[in-house]
């Protein structure tokens, strides 16, 4: 029972979970649900929200960069929507495919919304403005730039590895960076760059599809403000993937990995949720629970809530073992 407490609320279990697990109560599955979801209610369940979607996003790079915004405000904005699809038990992809966000004054106004705003931040809807989900957040659109300047390697490395769970390897020994590469002439736009770039063997392969992941978010400058319509990096936020699969700006690329990725992120989120509640990294050996908890999942599409409830009733979980280094 301290497990679930650590992993739903970072802290110790209260009188009535501990007055349950005396009585052995915990061991019969329907009070096991009536416990999660009691906890998952409570507010110290807003702990979950704040760190681990924290450090599921990487937000916590933000904490020593320069910004436009303070950085817990850009933060707030991104563990609220986590906080508000987990109450609700939407579908983990909402965290993709969200036409709405939270905001306060700050943050309104940075993004240009219409509207009275104060300190507090509230969901407001975003209509047609060209965000959608996290990859519409401030946050996540200044993690993964430089601070001067976009970077679609950075946008899509970041996609790979904290959307699609598959972190591309580190460059080969010797291969240049792009800004030691050479350059396809004065005035070659980025993308044309990073074509150069990836002509070497060595970059093709992870470039490819890192590049245009990272392409699609060009609408946004590097600090996450929408650029104009005429802007020229605008009319280079497109991209295809293998399978043919194309998508032009933020909202098309959000909901193409919503829709034709939406196991692999369900996947990602119930592997992130179940390391942080085991507090050690998946093994081997897990992988099998975690498929278990997907197939189990699956046809209610994968809602935050049940992933956590899946997880909690799964055996690394319930059994617990001494690790042993010796």
């Amino acid at each position: 029972v301290s497990r679930w407490s650590f992993f739903l609320w970072s802290s110790v279990p209260d009188e009535e979970l501990l007055r349950l697990a005396d009585r052995n109560e915990l061991q019969k599955r329907d009070q096991r649900q009536r416990q999660i979801k009691r906890m998952l209610a409570d507010p110290k369940s807003q702990s979950l929200a704040d760190h681990f979607a924290k450090q599921w996003f990487g937000l916590g790079g933000l904490d020593n960069r320069p910004t436009d915004l303070p950085a817990e405000v850009m933060q707030q904005e991104t563990t609220a929507l986590f906080r508000h699809v987990l109450t609700n038990n939407l579908p983990v992809a909402e965290l993709l495919t969200a036409d709405y966000t939270f905001v306060n004054e700050s943050l309104a106004s940075f993004y240009q919304l219409d509207g009275s705003f104060d300190d507090s931040f509230r969901k407001v809807s975003l209509g047609s403005e060209g965000r959608r989900g996290v990859l519409g957040h401030a946050s996540v659109l200044t993690l993964t730039s430089y601070p001067n300047r976009n970077s679609p390697v950075l946008r899509g490395k970041w996609i790979l590895e904290n959307l699609l769970g598959t972190p591309p390897p580190e460059a080969p020994p010797g291969v240049p960076g792009l800004e030691e590469s050479q350059v396809a002439a004065p005035d070659a736009t980025l993308r044309e760059q990073l074509e150069l770039h990836r002509a070497d063997p060595g970059c093709a392969s992870c470039h490819r599809v890192m590049d245009a992941l990272g392409f699609g978010l060009q609408a946004f400058d590097h600090n996450g403000r929408l650029r104009p319509d005429d802007h020229p990096a605008v009319a280079d936020a497109w991209g295809e993937i293998p399978g043919g699969r194309k998508f032009s700006g933020a909202m098309e690329l959000s909901a193409m990995i919503a829709e034709t990725e939406r196991r692999q992120f369900a996947e990602t989120a119930v592997r992130r949720l179940m390391a942080f509640a085991l507090g050690r990294e998946l093994r081997p050996a897990d992988r099998c629970f975690v498929e278990s908890i997907l197939d189990r999942t699956e046809t209610d599409d994968y809602r935050l809530a049940d992933l956590i409830h899946a997880i909690i009733e799964s055996p690394p979980m319930t059994h617990f073992t001494v690790e042993n280094d010796g």
